[in-house]
């Protein structure tokens, strides 16, 4: 019997950790499994063909609100051309809506309701040994009856982590992918938003068996494990082993990502935060909200206080990236909450910033909270919200524009001293994008694709259309530094000031350079040509950084020399290093 599991991931760089999981615990049976995996960018036509030169026949999908409505259309031209094929799904999109959702469609056969690994295995040896007996001794299923009925047979009993078999083994298929791994289930907290609210036990698998695992990731040198559990640190002594551990066995290459509760932290976190390699951990951290009424109506319990201080406490060694989260269309959160709830976040300045948006999800309270509350949403996935009684469609189509602007002009890290300077000219961090967003609306911008050099052309034009070119050469500074702290750029952009005088200059620097190495030490095996091509140099009449830090030029004449072999492994900024020049 051949057996496909299919995955229809968000990006090629994601993979599924659901169906290796399922195969790996297939047991007896897990050679007759295959694996598939596709994203949703490719083409339906394409998925399809790939399925069915598989010729399977038992088919799963691994379901998620990004991939469902293309699972449901390979299902239903796989029948077409596989006429007896079973398709079964699972996954969070359908295990929540058994009565309503695809398993009323006549091309589906079943489903698996929550935990897959022990309800495959059963399902596979049914259809290998018991074919055409009741589906009833099988728990945590739905599927129809003879009279096209929905049935749903008993609950399945929640796993023991430590019998969970680790999916891998042969890391070929991963290459430039991120791997996802987990060590909990469940999580303590009851955000209306979640699914992980619903299951309220967490269990852990045990550190004897996490240590060996984490050991195959850093063996192998992977560059990057997601932990998916919804609460990394929810239990200090199981996070801290973990920290603890990776710390003492990096290998100076992995990176590790956690979603973490940031006041939950303590000392001893921040001292085993505070040796760490740069880039050797990421933290993931959900505020969603700081208006206190709206983190009431949602269960969440924050103190943001206390946040606010570890992110600030873990920022302080310059070590460790930091993404904070915030979700637009929650209860009692109108634009001037949420301007607030931002304005909070930003001051922080994490490393990243991620607007977000209320997702109604299928089993989640929110679900049901929707009506008492009034939250207007599609009906389609992803369920996101499209009105609320505090937020207008007008004002979440707004807050969609500063969310592209935080992403192109902050989170990007390309704009870092620009921006910083920008700040100063609007009443806070909030308005700065709003006004950005509008300028992008009023001329179109939000319809067209943009170079990273375009990108800074048309901030200095939002800078001389709003705010005058009374400091445009202050402005254009800055923006040739931004470009060039991250871009060694063989293309001078066009607002970067005329350095034709400086010329004769920067080569005799190079001549002088090549001889005595005293800035470029650790380029000795290359030729002055090769310093040349591998670095930049570029005189500026301003000091950047007062300049932005204060949002007035600081008249200073440097020369800077940008050393793209030395970078900050967190902002990938180049070395920048203030040089003399002797005539």
């Amino acid at each position: 019997m051949k057996i496909l599991l299919a995955a229809i991931n968000a990006k090629y760089i994601h993979s599924n950790l659901a169906v290796y999981s399922l195969k790996a615990n297939a047991g007896k049976y897990k050679d007759c499994v295959e694996l598939i995996e596709f994203s949703i960018n490719h083409r339906s036509e394409d998925i399809l063909k790939g399925i069915y030169k598989k010729k399977p026949d038992l088919l799963c999908f691994s379901c998620y609100i990004w991939n469902i409505s293309i699972v449901e259309i390979i299902a239903r031209e796989i029948r077409k051309v596989l006429p007896k094929v079973k398709i079964w799904l699972g996954g969070p999109e359908v295990s929540y809506n058994i009565d309503t959702g695809l398993l009323r469609k006549s091309f589906i056969d079943g489903i698996m309701i929550g935990e897959g690994e022990e309800t495959f295995q059963d399902l596979i040896t049914y259809y290998i040994e018991k074919a055409g007996e009741s589906f009833f001794p099988i728990a945590g299923i739905a599927f129809k009856n003879s009279k096209e009925e929905i049935v749903m047979t008993l609950p399945r009993p929640i796993m023991d982590m430590a019998k969970i078999v680790f999916p891998y083994k042969d890391l070929s298929d991963f290459t430039n992918r991120i791997l996802y791994y987990e060590t909990s289930r469940g999580c303590p907290y009851q955000c209306s938003y979640c699914l992980s609210s619903i299951e309220k036990t967490v269990r852990f698998r045990p550190l004897s068996i996490v240590k060996q695992e984490l050991q195959f990731f850093l063996d192998k040198k992977v560059a990057q494990v997601k932990f998916v559990d919804r609460t990394f640190n929810c239990n200090r002594e199981h996070s801290r082993f973990i920290w603890n551990y990776l710390l003492e066995h990096d290998n100076g290459i992995t990176n590790f990502h956690f979603e973490i509760t940031a006041d939950l932290l303590e000392e001893e976190d921040f001292q085993i935060f505070r040796t760490m390699r740069p880039g050797l951990i990421q933290l993931e951290i959900g505020v969603q909200s700081t208006n206190e009424k709206t983190m009431k109506a949602i269960h969440r319990n924050t103190n943001f206080e206390k946040l606010s201080y570890a992110v600030k406490r873990v920022k302080e060694n310059k070590n460790i990236h930091q993404h904070l989260d915030l979700i637009a269309g929650l209860p009692w959160e109108d634009l001037t909450s949420f301007q607030t709830s931002f304005n909070d976040v930003y001051a922080i300045k994490p490393q990243q910033l991620q607007l977000g948006f209320l997702k109604v999800l299928k089993g989640a309270s929110m679900e049901e909270d929707s009506k008492k509350y009034h939250i207007i949403y599609q009906e389609q996935p992803p369920y996101e919200v499209l009105r609320t009684d505090w937020l207008s469609y007008d004002d979440l189509l707004l807050l969609k524009g500063i969310e592209e602007m935080v992403e192109v002009y902050y989170n990007s890290g390309q704009f870092v001293y620009t921006i910083l300077f920008l700040e100063h000219y609007f009443q806070d961090a909030f308005s700065m994008y709003k006004n950005l967003a509008k300028y992008y609306e009023q001329k179109g911008y939000f319809d067209k694709n943009h170079t990273k050099l375009q990108r800074f052309d048309i901030l200095k034009e939002f800078f001389e259309e709003w705010i005058g070119k009374e400091n445009s050469k202050c402005f254009c500074e800055l923006l040739t530094y931004d470009v060039y702290l991250r871009e060694n750029s063989k293309t001078r952009p066009e607002f970067a000031p005329d350095q034709s005088d400086d010329k004769e200059q920067f080569r005799l620097f190079y001549q002088k350079e090549d001889k005595e190495r005293k800035y470029l030490k650790n380029y000795v095996e290359f030729s002055r040509r090769q310093l040349v091509t591998m670095t930049h140099i570029e005189h500026f009449s301003i000091n950047v950084i007062k300049t932005a830090q204060i949002g007035n030029p600081v008249w200073e004449s440097q020369n800077l020399l940008f050393d793209y072999r030395e970078r900050d492994p967190l902002s990938y900024q180049a070395k920048v290093i203030k040089i003399e020049i002797v005539s």
